[in-house]
């Protein structure tokens, strides 16, 4: 099953979508379907409730919970302000917002407040620039109060599928952008569904799949039994346990039966290539302390690249901390998914 195909269904009356490339799955989205979490990306007019003078920010009034905002000097309570969800919250937590509104779409990001006009630097044809800059020109003009960074799936698309793309966003963020009276919190946009997203955020595909028994069909079921089990097989007869904590994600790589020298560099680089995939398919974030199998000292800076190379074409924002004193390797991850589990069982 060469390619990448974009299969769309439904689990547990969740709609889901699972990104399958060359065989093995790359992707999995699903819904939470619960009004309580806001999913990242929607958009409230908040009420400032009271300011957090030793962390610099001030929590805020949602409507059926509370926010947090980081720098928020010159604000005051009672007063209302435009907030953009950007991640999951831990249970009992405020939903962390920002004040940098983002109107997103397949081609284009229309960034209020934001002036300019930019193309993604992973577009090197210049002369694919040029035309991309024109439509946005020609479409977004030189509005002082918003910005535009035309997409990098631009590149494969036509000028008209590019300019409604464009029209649209900056249709949105206008009506949104204007609406900031009320002593009330309001939800104004909300997050997209797990197929809109799929559509967004994963480029071209050979194939989409939404057929009522997609899922069957391709083995999707399959695969997310797979991705609630903790144990990954690897390459060689090694494996791996990903395991999610209160306080971290960890993962333990083992050699298993392979008893060969260079056993343990082999299996940590296996993990090191799909660990990007099975964290974003679980939907783990926050910190994952990675127990890699014993090899030698000399051989980390190998699997480090190996690490960094593999997260180089992930969406979700993952910093590298380092090796620990004890030998674990640390990743502070973006937590811009609740985990599947925990969804699953909503």
């Amino acid at each position: 099953m060469k390619g990448r195909i974009a299969v769309l269904g439904e689990v547990g009356g969740k709609r889901a979508a699972a990104l399958i490339v060359d065989g093995l799955l790359d992707d999995f989205l699903i819904d939470t379907d619960d009004d309580k979490i806001p999913a990242p990306g929607a958009i409230f007019r908040a009420i400032c409730d009271r300011p957090l003078k030793g962390l610099g920010g001030m929590m805020l009034r949602l409507p059926g919970g509370t926010g947090f905002l980081r720098g928020a000097s010159g604000l005051r309570p009672g007063q209302p302000l435009l907030v953009q969800v950007t991640g999951y919250s831990e249970p009992g937590k405020a939903v962390p917002v920002t004040s940098r509104l983002l109107f997103k779409s397949k081609y284009a990001i229309v960034t209020p407040e934001a002036p300019g006009i930019n193309v993604s630097r992973a577009i090197k044809d210049e002369e694919m620039r040029v035309r991309l800059l024109e439509i946005a020109h020609e479409i977004g003009g030189d509005d002082p109060s918003f910005g535009l960074i035309v997409r990098s799936e631009a590149e494969r698309a036509s000028n008209e599928d590019i300019a409604n793309d464009i029209t649209d966003m900056a249709e949105l963020a206008t009506a949104v952008m204007g609406d900031t009276v009320g002593s009330e919190p309001e939800l104004l946009v909300e997050g997209v569904d797990a197929h809109t997203l799929a559509w967004r955020e994963w480029g071209q595909v050979e194939t989409v799949a939404d057929a009522p028994n997609a899922f069957e069909d391709f083995g999707v079921l399959e695969m997310i039994d797979s991705l609630l089990a903790p144990r990954m097989g690897l390459a060689g007869g090694g494996y791996c346990y990903i395991e999610p904590t209160r306080a971290l994600v960890a993962v333990d790589v083992n050699t298993g039966g392979d008893t060969s020298p260079a056993a343990g560099l082999k299996a940590n680089i296996a993990t090191a290539r799909l660990l990007p995939a099975q964290l974003r398919s679980r939907g783990l974030g926050g910190q994952i302390t990675i127990d890699f199998a014993p090899m030698a000292k000399k051989d980390r800076r190998q699997l480090e690249q190996v690490l960094k190379t593999a997260f180089r074409g992930d969406a979700i924002e993952t910093a590298f901390a380092g090796w620990t004193p004890l030998g674990h390797f640390e990743l502070q991850r973006k937590r811009e998914r609740l985990p599947l589990h925990e969804i699953l069982t909503l």
